[in-house]
């Protein structure tokens, strides 16, 4: 008995000591964003972030269209059946969703547990391509001049400490050179303060830069951070609120959509974080797969997407040319045939094949990694050749696009069998 009573006094004071040792390093580091992140995850039962988070966190409202798009379905929707391996692929990743339309026509819709077409879910870094879009938008209206304005022109905080020189194509092209750590695992990284703090601002303004600006592509979530409070200071509006007058009313969004704040009346994480529904992410989708356009509608100019969608000449961690990022968006040059895509962490893909008229969304909780060039072919011209445009886009981003294909290839030949069958 007396052992057991030592063992868990052991036990007691070794707990204790963790807990004191782990307060004093939040507050004498300053990182007091920490208790947020033990209460937003280890408190209530979580590891991570997650993509039902909408409660956790404070959070604005964008109001729905007043006249919501109409999806056409086709003869034979939802016909398409996974077989026994692409379920179980869906079942690895957590699939929610996953959604297949020919331009303006569904092919198949699939839900999976308890989401449905009405639940709303985080985009994750999604988002940040939502805010390229309002760049653009707001470039058209000449609430921004160019995209080759100096940051400092909004933000006065960036006309100092070597910061001048950075304009909002660096900030676009992931290429603004901060010592910005960008990681979904170390709890001390700045991507952790954005999500679980509430200070945004102060946060990027103290960013420092140390490489070049325009000379290298290195995916940081600050860069799109920034760009939000550009957006606010050149518009006079939140994100939410632009978003709202200059997207989700115009593409005829079926429901409201929300987004999260980094405290009550706060900054939105233009990051990150756009909840929305499954169908209305999908008219995202519909923007990038017609240049900008929904019906008559011209809502995103369209020589700006045709901008956001090239890859410029960047070096990468790879050593490579980047061929993978344009203007917050991720395109997969796919032997001519581009796909052109929003990605969050988690596994969300808003995906747009123009030369198919493709559309594909899928929601879920998990992915895989990048693809690499392997060492023993890192001097293989012909593999690098070969493979180059497939380094740092997700290996999931692949079966997905396959999986779209075959629905796609096999509802239309059902569909000329049956009109041969008719005549």
């Amino acid at each position: 008995m007396n052992k057991i009573k030592k063992v868990a006094r052991y036990f007691l004071y070794t707990l204790l000591t963790v807990v004191i040792a782990l307060n004093l390093f939040i507050l004498l580091s300053g990182r007091i964003y920490l208790y947020s992140g033990i209460m937003k995850t280890y408190a209530i039962g979580k590891s991570a972030p997650g993509i039902y988070d909408l409660d956790v966190f404070p959070h604005s409202t964008i109001e729905k269209a007043n006249k919501p798009y109409l999806w056409k379905n086709h003869d034979r929707v939802n016909q398409f059946q996974f077989d026994k391996s692409e379920r179980k692929y869906h079942q690895k990743l957590g699939t929610k969703a996953f959604l297949v339309f020919k331009n303006d026509t569904l092919l198949f819709e699939k839900y999976f547990g308890s989401h449905n077409k009405e639940t709303v879910s985080n985009s994750f870094s999604a988002a940040k391509t939502v805010v390229a879009l309002l760049i653009g938008i707001a470039i058209e209206e000449g609430k921004i001049k160019s995209v080759d304005e100096p940051v400092g022109h909004y933000l006065p905080e960036f006309n100092e400490n070597g910061r001048n020189d950075i304009t909002i194509r660096h900030l676009l092209q992931m290429a603004a050179g901060f010592d910005w750590e960008e990681s979904g695992s170390n709890p001390i990284s700045e991507a952790a303060e954005a999500y679980y703090g509430d200070d945004l601002y102060g946060l990027v303004t103290r960013q420092h830069v140390v490489e070049k600006p325009g000379t290298k592509f290195n995916y940081q979530s600050g860069d799109s951070q920034i760009l939000g409070f550009i957006l606010q200071k050149a518009t006079g509006k939140s994100i939410s609120e632009y978003t709202e007058e200059k997207l989700w009313k115009p593409m005829g969004t079926g429901h409201q959509a929300f987004w999260s704040l980094d405290k009550e009346n706060g900054a939105e994480k233009a990051f990150c974080c756009l909840y929305a529904t499954p169908r209305d992410f999908s008219l995202i989708g519909l923007l990038l797969l017609n240049q900008g356009k929904i019906g008559d509608q011209q809502i995103v100019p369209k020589w700006y997407i045709n901008e956001m969608v090239k890859t410029p000449a960047l070096a990468t961690e790879e050593n490579i040319q980047n061929l993978r990022y344009g203007w917050h968006i991720w395109t997969y040059k796919n032997k001519g045939n581009p796909v052109y895509y929003c990605r969050g962490f988690k596994g969300q893909y808003i995906m747009a094949i123009p030369s198919k008229q493709l559309l594909v969304v899928r929601l879920g909780m998990k992915r895989e990694d990048n693809f690499l060039i392997p060492e023993s072919k890192e001097n293989d011209r012909k593999f690098h050749k070969k493979y180059d445009e497939h380094v740092g886009h997700s290996t999931d981003l692949f079966v997905y696009l396959k999986m779209a294909e075959k629905i796609e290839k096999e509802i239309y030949q059902n569909e000329r069998r049956t009109k041969r069958t008719k005549s």
